[in-house]
């Protein structure tokens, strides 16, 4: 099953929500947006956003 492809304004929204109005750390905030868009955690998101940007497909991890 391919990863979906990491929506970066979405993410980037829901973070600074659950870190101002959820009082969660950044790294928490960043966990909880990736899960929100079907990855494991913040750093599978960076990897499949930072993979895909290399090679303009999206693989399994």
């Amino acid at each position: 099953m391919s990863n979906p492809v990491p929506d970066i304004d979405a993410f980037e929204e829901r973070v600074a929500i659950a870190e101002y109005d959820g009082g969660l750390t950044r790294k928490q905030a960043e966990n909880l947006a990736a899960q929100c868009q079907g990855f494991r955690d913040a750093d599978h998101y960076w990897q499949t956003l930072a993979d895909y940007v290399v090679t303009r497909s999206l693989e399994s991890r």
